[in-house]
């Protein structure tokens, strides 16, 4: 089971952003998946995440800005992110949970700059 993060980069406040992340190594369409980022010094938080069904949850922080998809045929999920701020600069990680495992993308950095 592999989770491959990709996007991210640098980007002006205001400017927009998009990750994507690629599930392989099983079937992922019935599990929902979501968005994590972790700033320095601070502990990972949940951005968004999203239900087989395509439900979405944002944190309080995102929500209006970020949104968050999912292709289930190619066993993807992507966050578009406009409106950044410089409060949003992270390490941004896809997650998904199987039963009691959890599974991590390694990481794709996120810097807004002022």
């Amino acid at each position: 089971v592999q989770l491959q993060a990709s996007g991210g980069g640098l980007a002006q406040a205001g400017g927009s952003l998009r990750v994507s992340c690629a599930a392989s190594g099983r079937d992922f369409s019935r599990n929902e998946m979501g968005w994590y980022r972790q700033a320095p010094g601070k502990q990972r938080e949940l951005v968004a995440s999203i239900t087989s069904g395509g439900r979405a949850n944002y944190a309080d922080s995102v929500k209006g800005r970020f949104t968050i998809s999912r292709d289930n045929a190619k066993n993807t999920v992507s966050l578009q992110m406009n409106s950044l701020q410089p409060e949003d600069t992270a390490v941004y990680y896809c997650n998904t949970i199987v039963g009691v495992l959890w599974y991590w993308g390694q990481g794709t950095q996120v810097t807004v700059s002022s």
